[in-house]
């Protein structure tokens, strides 16, 4: 039953999504030289005068030391979330794809991959990368919160940062300038600005360098774990981001197959249509699955679905109990013996008739392979108990057959 409190406002007003939480959070990472590598990062993305081309080889130049240059990592965070709000991280094909991507599209897609995987794969979508942190996770705080007791990645980034920030003042004070007489020069290019490559070229030769220097002064305690937090944390992002762009870029006919499957899988009852996929499917596997399909749901039987492999003992005493098993309690009865040992699919009944009752008694020990040494009250005794027992593995095969005829395989 869906809410209606508050429905009404909502149909009257739009969502206005964003990831400013995102970047609210990223603000509280700006200490430092890590703020001021935030801004040259900036710069360099929103010059007017460089090319593309000079963007890309700037940026590569100085990402020596991925880890220090924050800027770079922390705003692609950004962008990256930025295509999903506006739906352009799926590719627009003109001919395949004509309608942009909008952002609820990739929300729905998403929530019905959280139906079908577990109904085609029988696991949690997280098992199979398909949560739905593992597609927005970035814009559901994931950097934010942990479900064990490390500390978050962003919380383990400031720490980080806020400690080389105030414990290695010498250092990074030479690169922070190295970062600002380097955003400087792009800030200042104008658009008849001319032959400015080298200039350009040496400042991030100098940027690079004192990253580096930077870099190397953390090898050792108190500031070496520092550097290898730094170093989890953008390894936490990028990991996280190319599995986003991963899932997201394909997620349309990702969950179009899937789905596809699942109906074709719904015709399988029609024997006609079954039949139809079995001679034309070309695969395998499909033409097992339909094929045998009117065998396995044969070997369905709700009574089995008590338990798992830990109640096994449990489910076949149910059952037997269901089945009104053991039907001869007293092996003293010849003739309840008898009559049960008759019912069994491996005994021949061949001229039992003309027998008398010990004597059929015996023949079914000799049939069963029992010892037929003593008094038929004791031959009785055996062949009681293995016909009990007979009925036991019954139940136990049936509820194999069961157990692995709705198991997804």
């Amino acid at each position: 039953m869906a809410v209606n409190k508050g429905l009404k406002s909502i149909a009257e007003s739009t969502p206005e999504f964003s990831n400013q939480g995102l970047e609210n959070a990223i603000n509280d990472l700006k200490i430092g030289w890590v703020a001021k590598s935030i801004e040259l990062d900036t710069a360099i993305t929103d010059s007017t005068v460089l090319t593309a081309s000079q963007k890309n080889d700037l940026k590569d130049a100085i990402d020596n030391v991925p880890h220090i240059n924050a800027g770079r990592y922390l705003n692609d965070l950004l962008r990256h979330t930025a295509t999903i709000i506006d739906g352009s991280i799926i590719p627009n094909d003109v001919a395949e794809n004509p309608t942009p991507t909008t952002f609820l599209d990739i929300l729905q897609q998403v929530q019905s991959l959280q139906e079908l995987v577990p109904a085609l794969f029988n696991v949690p979508p997280a098992e199979k990368n398909r949560d739905v942190n593992d597609h927005l996770g970035t814009l559901n705080n994931i950097f934010l919160e942990t479900e064990d007791s490390s500390l978050p990645v962003f919380t383990s980034l400031k720490n980080a940062i806020s400690y080389l920030d105030t414990k290695f003042q010498s250092a990074h004070s030479t690169l922070g300038t190295s970062i600002d007489n380097l955003k400087n020069f792009v800030v200042g290019l104008a658009g008849d600005s001319t032959d400015f490559q080298t200039s350009l070229d040496n400042r991030a030769t100098v940027l690079a360098t004192a990253q580096t220097d930077f870099n190397d002064a953390l090898a050792s305690e108190p500031f070496l774990t520092k550097r290898l937090e730094l170093i989890a944390g953008r390894e936490a992002i990028n990991a996280q981001v190319n599995l986003e762009n991963s899932n997201l870029v394909g997620i349309e006919d990702y969950a179009k197959t899937l789905a596809d499957n699942f109906a074709y899988s719904s015709v399988a009852d029609d024997p006609q249509l079954r039949k139809l996929i079995t001679n034309t499917a070309q695969n395998e596997n499909w033409i097992t699955y339909f094929r045998d399909y009117t065998k396995n749901k044969e070997n369905l039987n709700p009574i089995y679905d008590l338990g798992e492999d830990s109640d096994r003992s449990f489910v076949i005493n149910e059952v037997l109990v269901a089945k009104g098993l053991p039907d001869v309690l007293n092996s003293n009865d010849l003739v309840a013996v008898a009559n049960k040992a008759k019912l069994d699919s491996r005994i021949d009944t061949k001229g039992f008739d003309f027998l008398p009752i010990e004597e059929v008694i015996k023949q079914c020990c000799v049939q069963l392979n029992l010892h037929t040494y003593g008094t038929v009250f004791q031959q009785s005794k055996r062949l009681l108990s293995n016909l009990n027992q007979r009925d036991r593995d019954i139940v136990a095969e049936e509820l194999d057959l069961n157990q692995d005829s709705g198991t997804i395989s």
